[in-house]
């Protein structure tokens, strides 16, 4: 008898076990690791330097229960298949899995361990993978490792000196601060630009048929007008007093045909920045769905991954799939659309890495709206642009017709110049085409009528426009990503987390979808760029992203990578320990003033004290630091008592559009007609809001908060009037003819009517929203019932349905009263009945509920089995003998 082997494959995420199993067999025990089962902990002496950068690796408290799977399944198999995701970071995860086994002596040296990599989840794949198996690399191992270790050598070193040096400020990291910086020196060129003032001369013409078309002035006398030739009104009338009256006529009419090539399939960054132009999503929004699209879904009976893995820079497509997509064009799109060959693309980005195939669908032919049904709507907007992306980089170039048209006065003077532009073949465009950044010009879509040479033109209308040069746009996700990989800052996959970081630790915030800094991101990008101006540079920072790819193509030891950064670093860590406290606000102080002190004028009377101003003893303003941050306080301390804590917008609530630094001192606005109390603007703990005169005895003083959104330069004494105010009557509703009222709550604005709540947001505005809109939110509000779950797990042993819902905080899971938080390393999609009851016990324990509900639900069904087998046992003997 032939003895089957017993194989146990790691995966990380449990949502590939099920789908992975199915393809190998019952032979195969599929686990998964949850990502990591060891990592640095979060203190000091995880990595030591003086030991040749020993790393001090633990199980982390959130991994013991994977550990112990993988270990008793290890002990009974013949062969261990490490399966992790296709880079750096997955030959990590496996490595630790491995060492992790050998560290508690359940692998020796002899044990079969193999290591497989798969870039899409299909059947096809994986077999292959299986029958292909290789040994770890090392090196891409070693090069995770070193990123690890880098970044803990930076966030541990350098956060300390911040803390010491610059109270109220949270921490630094390798790549973020970087990042960090290029958000805060585009805030810089936007406050420091200005505008600067230009004309030109636009006209309507009338063509020989009487068509109607516009045209651009130009030349004058011969000279080709660049765009400061009018600088200012005056230069450009006496030009459009001369233009006027005189007859025109086409000189000369140029065609030429314009192509425009697709791009290429889906990288990490492009897609994250696709996704955020045309579906809005967040970089790590972006992510989430991608990773859901990778593990798959059980499409027409089959179980399988929908597009490739998400992490890469490669633009490779494998040579299955572009013919699959070529035949997709041909039979969808027909043969104009198929180029004679399938085209090859190469990736421009800096330190790319493209051991992978790009993004596309695992399987060409499956187009979108066939799984509709199966994907959220987010995952099928996401895949959607995936496949689209594909489809069009193998299509035919679209093809334009451009017709450019000087039209000349018959003296000479002056010329016209006419663009027009139309699509003579559609192309790739057919099926995709790409978004563009604000920094992107638009092209002009003008139409022309027929124009031929020599036929003459009436100018219909003149008309002059004074224009003025824009600053440079706040990134957004897309371009902040794109600006990222542009300069090799950073890895297509942690982008998202850098962004996210960045937010957490409120260093910038989202404001119109476009990254603004706060006050504490400018003083830890003005002290780095001070005192380590070396490790924010964008050179450094990327040739140390070189030397990361180095050591994963093995011609770089890892080790001396570490040693070679840690020699300089370090020296600049013990420096900056010593610079005395003078020295670092001095510095700040000036690095900061147009930020700290706007306005116009000398640098002496922008940083007036506006309290000591008697006696010749007038004090300057500064910067100082403290256990709550950074504030402004006098020169005359203690003789002067002024300070004001300069506000970081961390919620971005009530900021100017610059968002500078704002003082919290009380703002009189002036004074109520029916009181004669004076109205106040102040500054509380939950934010920015108006009173009316002062407290007498026990009784307060009326206030009213300024609604979240609303700009506090704009609050004036008849605003904060119309606040102080509140509530008002909107109306009466038409139908129930019961009253509407508008607010301010603790949530925010919102009206009222009958009993029922409505938040204002987006444009609606407490203090002028009128009846009929009030009447359509009231008419549009949904129906609130008990919260449906997301998706019903199945019976709880003590009966009820066990199901996942989505609360303030995240995803949890609930039976009856109990409700369980779903940790960050599991994805609600794929959460498991069994899981789930794990976490509502451990969550009864906690609250002193004595529930063993794993145990309860095995003691069940033992109970169902022994009652069936007694059941079956006693209809047998019931059963009359067949006759023979």
């Amino acid at each position: 008898m032939i003895q089957l082997m017993k194989h146990v494959v790691i995966v990380e995420s449990p949502a590939k076990c099920k789908t992975i199993h199915k393809y190998l067999g019952k032979d195969y025990t599929v686990l998964a690791s949850f990502g990591h089962i060891r990592d640095l902990p979060s203190k000091n002496g995880s990595v030591v330097p003086e030991e040749d950068f020993a790393m001090k690796y633990q199980i982390s408290s959130d991994s013991k229960k994977q550990v112990k799977e993988i270990s008793d399944a290890v002990k009974s198999a013949d062969e261990l298949i490490l399966a992790t995701d296709p880079d750096r970071e997955g030959e990590a995860i496996s490595w630790h899995v491995l060492e992790m086994l050998r560290s508690k002596k359940i692998i020796k040296k002899d044990f079969p361990v193999k290591r497989v990599a798969f870039s899409s989840i299909t059947k096809a794949a994986v077999n292959d993978a299986v029958a292909n198996p290789r040994e770890l690399d090392m090196n891409l191992v070693n090069a995770q490792q070193a990123r690890r270790a880098l970044d803990y050598l930076v966030g541990f070193n350098l956060s300390p000196v911040l803390w010491r040096k610059l109270p109220g400020s949270k921490s630094a990291g390798r790549v973020q601060s970087v990042a960090l910086r290029i958000i805060c020196e585009r805030e810089t060129e936007i406050e420091s630009f200005i505008p600067k003032e230009f004309w030109d001369v636009k006209a309507k013409f009338l063509n020989v048929r009487n068509s109607e078309y516009k045209a651009t002035l130009s030349h004058v006398e011969g000279t080709k007008l660049e765009k400061f030739s009018f600088p200012d009104e005056e230069s450009v009338r006496n030009i459009e007093k001369n233009l006027a009256g005189k007859d025109y006529a086409i000189s000369k009419v140029t065609k030429k045909q314009v192509k425009r090539n697709p791009q290429a399939p889906f990288t990490t960054s492009t897609l994250q920045q696709e996704a955020a132009r045309k579906l809005h999503f967040s970089a790590t929004r972006t992510m989430q769905v991608a990773q859901k699209l990778y593990e798959g879904f059980e499409i027409n009976g089959e179980t399988q991954g929908l597009i490739t893995y998400m992490r890469t820079d490669g633009v490779d497509v494998a040579p299955e799939a572009i013919e699959s997509t070529r035949q997709m064009i041909q039979s969808g799109y027909g043969d104009k659309y198929l180029p004679y060959s399938p085209r090859v693309y190469k990736s421009k980005a800096k330190n790319a890495q493209e051991a992978h195939e790009a993004i596309r669908p695992t399987n060409p032919a499956l187009e979108p709206f066939k799984i509709e049904k199966q994907l959220t709507e987010d995952q099928f907007k996401l895949y959607s642009l995936i496949w689209k992306r594909l489809i069009s980089s193998q299509m035919e170039s679209t093809i334009l017709d451009q017709v450019v048209a000087e039209v000349d006065s018959s003296d000479n003077y002056a010329r016209f110049r006419a663009v027009g532009t139309t699509v003579n073949f559609d192309g790739f465009q057919r099926v995709y085409n790409e978004g563009k950044d604000d920094s992107d010009d638009d092209d002009d879509e003008n139409k022309l009528p027929e124009l031929n040479q020599g036929e003459s033109s009436d100018i219909k209308d003149l008309k002059v426009e004074q224009h003025f040069t824009q600053p440079p746009p706040r990134f957004s996700e897309a371009s902040l990503v794109k600006k990222l990989e542009e300069l090799g800052i950073g890895r297509p996959s942690t982008y998202a987390s850098i962004i996210s970081v960045l937010q957490m630790r409120e260093y910038v915030k989202l404001e119109k979808k476009r990254f603004v800094p706060e006050i504490r991101g400018r003083l830890v990008t003005s002290f780095l760029s001070s005192f380590f101006p070396r490790y924010v540079e964008y050179d450094f920072t990327a040739n140390l992203e070189g030397e990361l790819d180095e050591i994963s193509a093995g011609n770089l030891d890892w080790k001396k990578a570490l040693e070679n950064f840690w020699k300089d670093f370090s020296l600049a860590v013990d420096s900056a320990m010593e610079i005395d406290f003078d020295t670092v606000i001095n510095t700040l102080n000036d690095d900061m003033d147009h930020i700290l002190f706007p306005g116009e004028g000398s640098k002496i009377d922008r940083r007036k004290c506006p309290k000591c101003t008697e006696g010749g003893k007038e004090g300057q303003l500064g910067m100082r630091t403290g256990k709550f941050g950074a504030y402004l306080s006098c020169s005359n301390y203690p003789d002067c008592n002024y300070t004001s804590q300069l506000i970081a917008n961390d919620s971005g609530d009530n900021a100017g559009e610059g968002g500078g630094a704002m003082l919290n001192d009380p703002k009189p606005l002036g004074i109520d007609p029916k009181t004669s109390m004076e109205v106040v603007l102040k500054k509380g703990p939950y934010g920015f809001y108006v009173q009316l005169g002062e407290a007498v005895g026990k009784e307060k003083p009326k206030r009213a908060s300024i609604p979240k959104g609303k700009n506090i330069d704009e609050v004036d004494l008849s605003a904060a009037l119309s606040l102080l105010a509140l509530p008002r009557e909107v109306g009466m509703h038409p139908e129930t003819g019961k009253k509407i009222v508008s607010n301010i709550g603790r949530y925010g604005p919102y009206i009222q009517h009958d009993g029922k709540f409505i938040s204002l947001k987006g444009d609606d505005d407490v203090l002028s929203i009128g009846l009929n809109r009030a009447v359509t939110l009231i008419a549009e509000a949904p129906v609130k019932k008990g919260a449906e779950p997301l998706r019903n797990l199945g019976e709880h042993p003590d009966g009820g349905d066990v199901g996942v819902f989505e609360g303030r905080y995240g995803p949890y899971v609930k039976h009856g009263k109990i409700n369980a938080t779903i940790p960050k390393d599991k994805d609600k999609e794929s959460i498991t009945l069994e899981e789930a009851l794990d976490l509502i016990e451990k969550q009864a324990a906690k609250k002193g509920i004595k529930k063993k509900v794993v145990k309860k639900a095995a003691a069940k069904t033992a109970k169902k089995a022994a009652a069936k087998t007694k059941k079956k046992a006693a209809s047998k003997k019931k059963a009359p003998a067949k006759k023979k």
